[in-house]
């Protein structure tokens, strides 16, 4: 499939055809001055169609850099996406506009064929809660939507991909840093493949210092600075006049301005040294917030090009485990037909890699995706839904630890999964603020003890859980168990579960999904309406069919027990008892 990649910027339009199965594009070209001598966003369309003349097109992917709240993912373009992006235009003055103009002319010259709008916004929409939020006053910022969303989307998400692979690993199994370090730069921390942190904010301004952006300040300063310049030149100053531009006085590029340090120039030694300091310091960061890092990702101008910056970056990071390897670092060089270069030591246990980023032909993966239809599901029959109450595993050590040496689970009733329990014994759970009482351990025995609590539960305890698939208890939290014959400290296994379907080959096969795909629940209809997202699929042919949800989960929504759904199109609907449906989405 041939996709006509368009991204539209306020004064040139940059234009790829790319085959998303090939390395290199098949075309590609830039038309800049727009806006000068009566050149617009649809005389320059106009030129790139020419330009693709010749070309078989069979979908035009756009980049838009914000889609707000509403859109977690690609979307094939139709009048109401639109309508959405155009409200977006207040959060993004200087790129939703030109976006806009772009797919209008590109729609209007190619009526038949999908257009589809790719997000720099969607990787990171589900943010935890506390990685979104800004600390205002919550009604103030919902009335103005101020909160954090982040960009740099499809080339996080294409080089975390590229990591994965290459280290010979499932993504859902790693903790990645990855630093976009060009003109614009970001810092994204992809837990288990996904966004759950990222350093530019509500705007591309927050975060790192970049070419011509200040990066983090001081609210103060911002408020002193238009007070004084006014709030045009403000952002004027912060936009297009700070980050390595305004620090080095040598305008944005890193050369230029390397070349000025070597030459002694104190400026340009400075904003080498801030811009370095900044990365540096989120790579830390995010390395705590995940609870532990496996690989450190250097993309876009700078992160694949710069030896220097790179060695400034991620010297004195030994502590927790990355050792640069200086041959290498010096040696590296990426391409889109060797996209991957080591740079980290050989007993390093953070592995170090400079990726080469392609959002271009990650926006024609995506558009490829969505226009031929990928996500659709279908519809063999409902699905049940089963609530699941805080609980225990153990393995054979922490059992004999905590009830006696030898001792065994009885059964107090058979639960849904096959093989599964519910057993008789039950443990206190202990956390630094509370403690739970009574907690039910299920059976039989597992390989490594595991702690599944709810939100609610958090709190209580005063713990911080991270949210993980089952078994995925690396770098997770600590609890306290408390038996009849004794105490056990697990350093990490406390976790949220995961939301997730549990299905047999055949049932996957049945509804049109495969193991690791993950589903937007939407449930209507009932006492209240919301949005499930990130239900994952898990395919095993001892399992029986059924969608798990915490007991916080389940009040939000007023489910109650025997609720069960059914798959419709692309869409699931999930019928509690009542008149309560929920609509499933597959997204890969």
């Amino acid at each position: 499939m041939n996709v006509l990649v368009i991204n539209c910027g306020s004064s040139s339009v940059k234009y790829q055809v790319v085959d998303p199965e090939q390395a290199t594009p098949l075309l590609d070209g830039k038309i800049e001055r727009i806006g000068e001598q009566g050149r617009t966003h649809a005389s320059a369309v106009a030129d790139v169609l020419k330009a693709v003349e010749g070309s078989a097109v069979d979908a035009v992917g756009h980049r838009v850099v914000h889609g707000g709240e509403r859109f977690h993912d690609a979307s094939l373009i139709d009048d109401d996406v639109l309508a959405a992006i155009e409200a977006c235009v207040p959060l993004a003055p200087l790129h939703n506009p030109a976006n806009l103009a772009g797919i209008r002319a590109a729609r209007e010259a190619l009526p038949d064929v999908p257009h589809v709008a790719v997000f720099d916004t969607a990787f990171h929409a589900r943010l935890p809660r506390r990685a979104r939020t800004y600390a205002l006053d919550t009604e103030l910022a919902a009335k103005h939507g101020f909160r954090r969303f982040g960009f740099h989307g499809p080339s996080h998400a294409y080089v975390s991909g590229l990591a994965a692979k290459h280290l010979g690993r499932p993504l859902n199994q790693l903790r990645i840093v990855s630093c976009h370090l060009g003109n614009g730069a970001s810092c994204a921390a992809i837990e288990l493949g996904h966004s759950v942190e990222t350093s530019m904010g509500m705007t591309p301004l927050e975060g790192l210092v970049m070419g011509t952006r200040s990066g983090d300040l001081d609210a103060g300063v911002v408020l002193a600075l238009a007070k004084a310049e006014g709030v045009e030149r403000a952002d004027e100053i912060l936009n297009r006049e700070s980050g390595l531009a305004g620090l080095s006085g040598h305008g944005k590029d890193l050369r230029d301005i390397e070349a000025a340090a070597a030459e002694g120039d104190d400026r340009a030694r400075l904003a080498i040294s801030v811009f370095a300091h900044r990365v540096r310091k989120y790579i830390g960061a995010y390395a705590a917030a995940m609870g532990g890092l496996d690989v450190v990702v250097m993309t876009a101008g700078v992160g694949e090009h710069s030896v220097s910056m790179r060695r400034r970056i991620l010297q004195r990071l030994d502590f927790f485990g990355l050792l640069l390897d200086e041959d290498k670092n010096t040696d590296a060089k990426v391409s889109a037909e060797s996209p991957v270069a080591e740079i980290h030591a050989a007993e390093s246990s953070v592995k170090a890699l400079v990726v080469a980023t392609d959002e271009a032909r990650m926006i024609a993966r995506e558009t490829a995706r969505i226009a031929t239809g990928h996500t659709q599901v279908k519809q063999p029959g409902p699905i049940p839904i089963a609530i699941s109450a805080r609980h225990v595993h153990l393995d054979r050590a922490s059992m004999d630890a905590l009830f006696g040496e030898g001792s065994e689970l009885t059964i107090y009733k058979q639960i849904s999964q096959p093989g599964q329990f519910a057993s008789n014994e039950r443990v206190s759970l202990v956390g630094p603020r509370g403690q739970l009482e009574r907690v039910r351990i299920l059976g039989p025995l597992r390989s490594k003890p595991q702690v599944e609590i709810s939100r609610t539960d958090e709190f209580k305890l005063g713990v911080d859980a991270p949210i993980r698939g089952s078994g995925k208890t690396e770098g997770s939290a600590p609890i306290r168990l408390i038996g009849p014959k004794g105490t056990l400290d697990l350093k990490e296994g406390l976790i949220c579960a995961w939301r997730h379907i549990h299905m047999t080959p055949e049932d996957a096969e049945a509804y049109g999904v495969e193991h690791g795909d993950e589903v937007e629940v939407a449930v209507t209809g009932g006492p209240r309406d919301l949005v499930f997202g990130d239900v994952m699929v898990r395919v095993k042919s001892s399992y029986k069919l059924e969608m798990h949800i915490d007991t916080d989960e389940a009040n939000a929504a007023e489910l109650s027990r025997g609720a069960a759904g059914a798959l419709i199109d692309d869409e699931v609907y999930v019928t509690p008892a009542g008149d309560a449906r929920a609509k499933l989405k597959c997204r890969r």
